[in-house]
């Protein structure tokens, strides 16, 4: 029992000292414990800071880096978190030339959504019908894909104008990531396609039959199937007993389909984390929906919220803006921003007529201020 005391209060110490620099949200934040986690941060909080502080955090306590999963939305984005969490634990990343990680950070599952599921869909895609060996077709690829399948069926000929195959393959991707039938995803997002619903039918049908008879996937299809793993009762428990911890980033841009991954990857909220702020959720065009960060604590009862409001961009004149635009929002999760920089220049409102006279005074302003 000494040496578990011991060993706890060792740890505890270690996790103090990696949290010491951060303020108090941040390290509520960075310390909560096993149940679900919200993290809202306002514009210029720290937001990956307490990401990569609470990932640290969690290998410093105890938790083995390669039961961590750490999603986010680009490569460099990843690779840029798990070389911050390197340098925290200690790690070498920053001297090596050859930029590799310490032993800890490279353990961490960390990349993208779409890496994450290929890594996982290698391994146990089988128990879905799926070859290990699948090929993936990048955007282009898809897109000929699609114009070869087009031709095929005379769509490309026909006397209406049929959407072409980079629209084609937007309104399949819009399917697959909403989780919606297809007319509705014309009804709302595509309606000048209104009239191509069934030969959209026949063409998506007629894609994803010529991709299963060859093996591959598209950028789609890596979230749709790592979806099916985790429907499927034994091959779900394999990967969910993977993970102790998941954590993702920029949660506001997240889509339905990638909701529904995080659900099923922990159905219970236990070791999950999200981080993200719905006042700048911008990619709804990309299928991105709001309604999963403003819903996460009624899908993961019990969740905490801890919102992070100091921030370290701007002064406090601006965000004195900021937040009087944020409270007219309907609804949201409610936050105050403010900076120790009190002193700065009233915001000033600027009309433009469009976005290159817009863009135009951006840049004059930007030439004025140059030293």
């Amino acid at each position: 029992m000494a040496e578990l005391e011991r060993a706890r209060m060792q740890n505890q110490s270690a996790i103090d000292a990696i949290l010491a620099n951060l303020n108090a949200e941040q390290r509520t934040a960075a310390s909560h414990g096993r149940g679900p986690l919200l993290i809202i941060a306002g514009a210029g909080t720290g937001k990956t800071a307490t990401l990569v502080h609470r990932v640290a955090g969690l290998i410093a306590g105890g938790v083995d880096p390669g039961r961590i999963l750490l999603l986010t939305f680009t490569r460099r984005a990843a690779a840029e978190m798990l070389r911050r969490v390197d340098h925290i634990l200690g790690g070498k990343s920053t001297a090596d030339t050859n930029g590799r990680l310490g032993a800890a950070a490279r353990r961490i599952w960390g990349g993208t959504f779409h890496a994450v599921a290929t890594r996982l869909l290698r391994l146990h895609g089988r128990g879905v019908g799926l070859p290990s060996e699948f090929t993936i077709l990048d955007r282009s690829d898809a897109e000929d894909l699609m114009q070869s399948l087009r031709t095929e069926q005379k769509l490309a000929d026909a006397e209406t104008r049929f959407p072409l195959k980079a629209t084609c393959l937007d309104i399949y991707s819009r399917c697959v990531n909403c989780q919606q039938p297809l007319a509705q995803v014309v009804g709302q997002a595509f309606p000048w396609c209104g009239q191509h619903v069934d030969a959209l039918k026949q063409l998506f049908e007629a894609h994803v039959d010529r991709k299963e008879a060859h093996a591959v996937l598209d950028y789609d299809d890596l979230l749709l199937f790592w979806h099916a793993l985790l429907a499927a009762p034994e091959e779900a428990a394999l990967v969910r007993s993977r993970f102790d911890a998941i954590l993702v980033d920029e949660y506001q841009d997240t889509n339905t389909l990638q909701s529904d991954i995080i659900r099923r990857l922990a159905p219970d909220g236990e070791g999950v984390t999200v981080v993200g702020d719905d006042a700048q959720s911008i990619f709804s065009f990309r299928a991105a929906t709001v309604r999963n960060i403003l819903d996460f604590p009624t899908q993961f009862p019990g969740t905490t919220v801890v919102t992070l409001e100091q921030n370290y961009r701007s002064t406090q004149p601006i965000l004195d803006a900021a937040n009087d635009v944020l409270a007219q929002a309907s609804e949201g999760f409610r936050k105050n921003l403010w900076s120790t920089r009190k002193e700065g220049l009233l915001p000033e409102l600027v009309h433009c007529q469009d976005e290159q006279e817009q863009t135009q005074f951006v840049v004059e302003r930007s030439e004025e201020r140059r030293v």
